[in-house]
């Protein structure tokens, strides 16, 4: 299964150049992607977040990556500081993936 090598707690950030930081939840799914790659060496995992990401210290939201045998695993994401307009976020994978439907 592709996703058993995941990372356990990483960060990133990203700059948004709103008054009210935000970002979107596909960049958010873009970002993640890039860093689980560059962090695994594999190539970018089809994420998909359901929300946008508030610039919020403490906001959480959970993303989910789908493997290429279509066994998913969920992602948290939060937010532990907001710098003007950039938001630092941590994630982390969960231990276990879903299998795949039948």
């Amino acid at each position: 299964m592709a996703v058993g090598v995941l990372l356990v707690g990483c960060s990133g950030s990203v700059t948004v150049g709103t008054s009210m930081p935000k970002m979107s939840s596909d960049k958010l799914a873009t970002t993640l992607a890039e860093k689980l790659a560059a962090t695994t060496g594999q190539p970018k995992p089809d994420i998909t977040c359901p929300e946008d990401l508030a610039g919020k210290v403490g906001t959480t939201t959970r993303c989910t990556l789908t493997a290429d045998d279509g066994s998913t695993l969920g992602v948290t994401v939060k937010v532990p500081s907001v710098d003007e307009d950039q938001i630092n976020f941590d994630f982390e994978a969960d231990g276990t993936a879903t299998p795949a439907p039948n």
